[in-house]
């Protein structure tokens, strides 16, 4: 069996404090960053079929590959500070698969922490560097640091689930902690 990376606790110290308010907002993300920006917008920059990422399977293993994926680049005044990456199952055949297709420009987050259906699971940590393919997409949104921080969620709606992987970016820790 794959070792999991991802770890249940942020390692104390491990980064700034305003960029472990981040990391550890147990709430929506896009509720705080409206709140912290003058403009917030959901920029999507992928969305399809693909194939899982390989560690998405040791969050669930009802995630393995094929997968629908969805990629966004959340945006405060203008600057990039969120990449999102979702994974879910592309034998899913209920609510979830439908209203990831119709989400277009709109925020995930805003569906999952208002729909009462939704039950989240814990959230996990991890570094990233270059050898991460989530570090490699991000990049696409600019230059990077050596490592980003990233954490992921497991959402289920029944029997569906869906991976959320937030990276985030540099320019996080200017916005105002909330």
């Amino acid at each position: 069996m794959t070792s999991n990376p991802w770890r249940a606790r942020l390692p104390r110290g491990a980064c700034s404090p305003s960029l472990t308010s981040w990391l550890t907002e147990p709430t929506s993300l896009t509720a705080r960053c409206l709140r912290n920006s003058g403009a917030f917008r959901v920029r999507l920059l992928h969305f399809g079929k693909g194939r899982a990422l390989a560690d998405a399977g040791l969050a669930s293993p009802c995630l393995a590959q094929p997968a629908w994926v969805r990629e966004v680049a959340l945006e405060c005044d203008g600057v990039p500070v969120i990449f999102a990456h979702t994974t879910l199952a592309a034998s899913s055949r209920g609510r979830m698969r439908r209203w990831l297709a119709r989400l277009g420009s709109r925020s995930l987050g805003s569906l999952l922490f208002a729909y009462p259906g939704f039950r989240r699971g814990g959230i996990e940590f991890l570094r990233l560097d270059a050898r991460h393919p989530l570090y490699r997409r991000a990049q696409s949104l600019g230059a990077m640091p050596r490592c980003l921080w990233a954490r992921r969620s497991l959402h289920c709606l029944g029997s569906e689930q869906v991976l959320v992987t937030e990276v985030f970016l540099p320019a996080i820790e200017r916005l105002s902690k909330a």
